[in-house]
């Protein structure tokens, strides 16, 4: 047999040897594959996945378990439990707002006393000093707005109910009542009509003057202005704002806040909601009525303008807070929406509003008598210059009534 023989049949072995080695070194590749990828990838159990499946499982037994009525009967017994104590917390959560209010007015109260005392302002020669805080304590200021117009009415404001001299320094004194006409400046500072202010303030010395500009269209800063200066100039327990066309009952008007001096935050009037005037060139038109809502909307509760009162705490939170508080073009409007957002008593005494003779004569016949009087058709008395002298020997408390108010 030749080498070539030979060689031929050996070639055949030789490929079957190679065939099998192949198939084993593939088989143990593909073992040695699979035991590397099962290290490199075993992912480990996750607590998550354990805790969802968890839940799962959970959300399942509460399904399952709704269908038992005695279920039903522990979910109304705990959502009741809920409730109630839902219900303490909102409790909790009303008094604690109750209480920071108190604690706000009382800060501003403390901030506008510590401004006043800085300033000096308070301290005038009517004043004794008395107490810790050095102010003497009042029980009613009664600011009379006015005009440099009106000198007539103050003439006439001065023979009807407002005491004078002697007696208005006693009133002070003994009663704690401080009466003031007030008005501001002129737009030329020290002209002739600021000039006749202080000559009739030398004469009478009854006037309360303010950093204001007068003028119709700012009777809300001057609003503003007073009860922001009263406060800091006397310590009292109630600032009145009142026009100098309406007849007032002193004794009457310090008897009626006496029977709420213990309750904060007081604001009492005449209350009234009337319309909000959007027509230009109207009386009372009100350029912001957009802000109130839609055509023909209504104000909120406010007290009328011609006379109104506020306790200390108010007249302080708006000294503290002047420079942010919003005017409209209404003054009662104006100091109405600065204590929409405050817990405050709105009172409505339909004595403060009371209409001239004889509507006033005959509940003073009645003993019923007015705070105030003043004509709705004129916002005031009408022809008051002539007219307030009889108002007051008809409707009048009488000159000795202020003696013997017990406030």
């Amino acid at each position: 047999m030749s080498f070539k023989s030979r060689g031929g049949e050996q070639q055949p072995s030789r490929s079957v040897i190679s065939q099998k080695w192949t198939i084993f070194l593939c088989i143990g590749s593909f073992c040695v594959g699979m035991l590397f990828t099962n290290r490199m990838w075993a992912v480990p159990e996750s607590k998550g996945i354990t805790r969802s499946a968890g839940v799962e499982a959970e959300s399942l037994n509460l399904v399952s378990d709704g269908c038992n009525p005695k279920f039903h009967k522990y979910v109304k017994r705990d959502s009741k439990d809920i409730l109630g104590e839902a219900s303490k917390t909102q409790q909790a959560m009303q008094t604690l707002d109750k209480t920071i209010s108190n604690l706000e007015m009382k800060l501003a109260a403390a901030k506008a006393a510590q401004e006043s005392i800085l300033s000096g302002s308070p301290i005038s020669e009517d004043m004794e000093k008395t107490g810790s805080s050095g102010r003497r304590k009042y029980f009613m200021v009664v600011g009379i707005n006015t005009a440099f117009s009106s000198r007539k009415r103050r003439d006439s404001v001065r023979a009807t109910w407002m005491p004078q001299g002697e007696k208005r320094r006693k009133m002070e004194e003994e009663k704690g009542v401080i009466i003031r006409f007030v008005i501001g400046h002129s737009a030329t500072l020290g002209g002739i009509l600021d000039r006749a202010i202080e000559a009739e303030n030398k004469k009478h010395g009854d006037f309360m003057r303010l950093d204001h500009v007068e003028g119709y269209l700012e009777l809300s800063a001057k609003t503003k202005s007073y009860f922001a200066t009263a406060v800091t100039m006397w310590d009292a327990e109630y600032y009145v704002k009142v026009d100098d066309d309406v007849h007032v009952n002193i004794a009457t008007l310090g008897d009626t806040l006496a029977r709420h001096r213990k309750k904060p935050r007081i604001y009492i009037g005449c209350m009234k909601s009337g319309p909000v005037l959007a027509q230009k060139g109207v009386r009372y038109h009100e350029p912001e009525y957009w802000k109130f809502g839609e055509a023909g909307n209504k104000y909120f509760r406010h007290a009328t303008g011609q006379l109104y009162a506020i306790s200390k705490d108010l007249a302080t939170y708006i000294s503290v807070n002047q420079h942010v508080l919003h005017k409209y073009a209404n003054e009662d409007v104006s100091l109405g929406s600065w204590f929409i957002g405050l817990d405050v008593l709105h009172i409505d005494d339909r004595r403060l509003c009371c209409g001239t003779p004889p509507d006033c004569e005959w509940k003073a016949q009645a003993g019923n008598i007015c705070v105030a009087s003043f004509d709705w058709t004129c916002s005031g008395i009408c022809r008051s210059v002539d007219r307030i002298k009889e108002v007051h020997r008809r409707c009048g408390e009488g000159e000795n009534a202020i003696w013997t108010a017990a406030f």
